[in-house]
């Protein structure tokens, strides 16, 4: 029997064992193939829904779909990996030790909060297990304002999100202005989210860092504080570094260098936060966002699917559809292969997305109901002053 190892639970593992259930459905059936899944969570979260559960217009269990349901064919072990033997071929985890014969690293990433003093081990982050679910209650029992930290598009949703059930929110942004990137590319769209966040009131200031962190305040570059006790940080991501993987090559924010098939080493592959997987046609590193880890995701499936199978893998081929994030039901902004979309228009297309992608199809035909039913109810936006 062959073993197929995959490590993590998030959407380049969920996707991985989709390919590999339907092109080894033969291998599996007669038990020639085994597939793991070892994960730190048992649930594999839906992040792209994330700012609809802050903004309180999803609950969270529609975003979770428990590991076991996700990947019924795949035998799960709820553990942390510590260490990769690439020389014996073997995983080690908390409780045990793994052969494999194909090995997926879909490990992602976490936002590096050791640049600043006192945010690490202060700052919460939305990557990790349990850390929405920790944001959630951080904000109904804390009094004062949120601090976000990072004015990116997904710093913006969810400052947004934060607003709209009425936490005052600081976003602290070091560029002079939030959405950089999307400036240079979709002004018009950088220009909306703008209004967006003033419309809900949010707190923006721009050039300027978070210098500290303490249990009780946060202090900026310029001198001014905020006093709060929640720090969100989304100020991107640094790969999770397995012990073991340590002689692959990696790029400069830690992510494993792939080929274009996605291998890293022989018989190992990786996609997602992990990794720097090359764009096939600019050669430049694609985004790590959700869209791109599902769809190498399903690329890493069918090459380890063919190598299980004596086949030489194919190169990873995706090129792309855009961005987009939500401001409220009805108030979105999109990115659709270079076309700006903003109001239901974009809203729409992004809830339309989402819901395609979800690993349950039971919690998917909940969420349409679930947004009607509490964006009816209404959320006054937050307009309350923070003090400088």
């Amino acid at each position: 029997m062959k073993r197929v190892v995959l490590l993590g639970g998030g959407y380049v593992t969920l996707h991985a064992y989709g390919a590999l259930a339907r092109r080894l459905r033969g291998e599996l059936r007669r038990g020639e193939v085994e597939i793991v899944v070892i994960s730190a969570d048992t649930v594999h979260n839906f992040h792209g829904f994330t700012g609809e559960v802050v903004a309180g217009l999803l609950p969270i269990g529609l975003t979770q779909t428990p590991l076991t349901e996700a990947m019924p064919r795949a035998r799960v072990l709820h553990a942390r990996v510590t260490r990769v033997d690439l020389v014996t071929r073997t995983v080690q985890f908390e409780g045990g030790e793994l052969a494999y014969d194909a090995l997926v690293v879909g490990t992602g990433g976490r936002e590096p909060l050791d640049g600043v003093d006192g945010l690490d081990g202060t700052g919460l982050t939305l990557r990790g297990p349990g850390d929405l679910s920790d944001l959630l209650q951080r904000v109904r029992v804390v009094d004062g304002p949120v601090v976000v930290v990072g004015g990116g598009l997904a710093g913006v949703e969810l400052a947004a999100a934060l607003a709209a059930r009425t936490a005052p929110v600081v976003l602290v942004q070091s560029a002079d202005r939030v959405v950089p990137a999307l400036h240079t590319e979709q002004p018009r769209l950088a220009a909306r989210c703008t209004a967006e966040l003033a419309r809900l009131g949010v707190d923006v200031r721009t050039g300027v860092r978070v210098a500290s962190v303490d249990d009780g305040s946060v202090t900026l570059s310029d001198g001014s504080v905020v006093r709060t006790h929640v720090v969100l940080a989304t100020t991107g991501q640094r790969a999770v570094a397995l012990p073991g993987l340590e002689s692959l090559p990696r790029d400069e924010r830690g992510r494993l260098v792939t080929t274009r098939d996605l291998l890293v080493a022989p018989d190992v592959w990786s996609a997602g936060d992990a990794a720097s997987v090359a764009h096939p046609r600019t050669g430049v590193p694609v985004t790590a966002n959700a869209l791109w880890a599902i769809k190498a995701g399903d690329q890493v499936g069918r090459n380890v699917a063919r190598a299980v199978q004596g086949r030489a893998g194919r190169p990873f081929r995706y090129l792309g559809l855009g961005q987009a994030a939500s401001f409220g039901v009805g108030r979105g902004v999109a990115d659709l292969y270079g076309i700006p979309l903003t109001g239901w228009v974009a809203w729409l297309m992004r809830v339309g997305f989402f819901l395609r992608f979800m690993p349950s199809r039971s919690r998917a035909l909940q969420v349409p109901g679930e947004l009607v039913r509490r964006s009816r109810a209404g959320r006054a936006p937050s307009r309350v002053a923070v003090p400088r």
